[in-house]
């Protein structure tokens, strides 16, 4: 990963150079329509409060359980043993790309919906609490995080999620066998080759109206290769850059393909 500095340096840098979040100068209709109904999003459902409850929750929680880290590894810990309290406050997403991901997948009527990386079960929960979705697969590596995580989500009354346990390589071309994914959150593994090979296999199985979240692009300096070349994949129609995730659309609408930058 970037040293705190340099990543700091690169969000002023996306800053000073991203559109406006507003909306302003963005002439695309879906790209305005993006920035307005999801970015710019006011709506705040009550299930939001009951999420947001639980995360004070666990960051009170200082039980420790075990971790099996399959990935490059947390942004601020690598150890075998880290406490849920730990956990919810580095690694899990923030409530604002919570509200993202919900908004996504309300705005674009995702029904089936893939996750990469089930952390604590928060990003779950915002994309599973979303009407319309009927069924949401996510997938984690680390056992004791995933019991956790289900406890979470049952404890927010969630039907309509499954989890899968295991390294990605066995349980994604099982997830991807079992459905065929609307959106799709990639928040599991920050190396270049996996999530090269994550996104190759996801595209073979999907759509051109599925969505394609990637979490951490500018983590470091592989993420951002793996982000180059995800931009430059035939078939990518549109790219979003909002530095801390990355959109990505295969709608065949565009004249020519988009890459930007929106500030959020």
């Amino acid at each position: 990963m970037y040293p705190a500095h340099q990543l700091a340096f690169k969000y002023i840098k996306y800053l000073l150079t991203a559109a406006n979040g507003r909306g302003h100068g963005i002439h695309s209709p879906f790209l305005y329509d993006f920035t307005e109904k999801i970015l710019n999003a006011q709506d705040k459902p009550e299930v939001f409060d009951r999420i947001e409850n639980l995360r004070d929750r666990l960051k009170r929680d200082h039980t420790e359980i075990p971790v099996l880290d399959l990935g490059a590894g947390s942004v601020s810990d690598n150890c075998n043993k880290r406490r849920v309290s730990d956990i919810a406050r580095m690694a899990a997403k923030p409530p604002k790309y919570g509200r993202l991901l919900h908004r996504i997948a309300a705005h674009y009527g995702a029904r089936q919906v893939l996750e990469l990386g089930t952390s604590l079960g928060l990003s779950a929960a915002y994309m599973a609490s979303t009407p319309g979705v009927q069924e949401l697969l996510t997938l984690e590596g680390a056992p004791a995080i995933l019991k956790t995580a289900e406890t979470n989500l049952q404890s927010l009354g969630l039907k309509n999620v499954r989890t899968l346990c295991g390294d990605f390589d066995q349980t994604l071309p099982q997830a991807l066998d079992s459905m065929t994914p609307d959106l799709i959150f990639f928040d599991g593994n920050h190396r270049y080759e996996p999530t090269m090979r994550y996104f190759h296999h996801c595209r073979e199985r999907t759509g051109e109206e599925a969505i394609f979240i990637f979490d951490d692009i500018h983590w470091s300096r592989e993420m951002e290769a793996a982000w180059t070349d995800i931009r430059h994949t035939p078939g990518v129609t549109c790219t979003i850059d909002l530095f801390f995730v990355g959109v990505v659309c295969f709608r065949t609408n565009f004249r020519e393909p988009l890459h930007v930058s929106i500030r959020y």
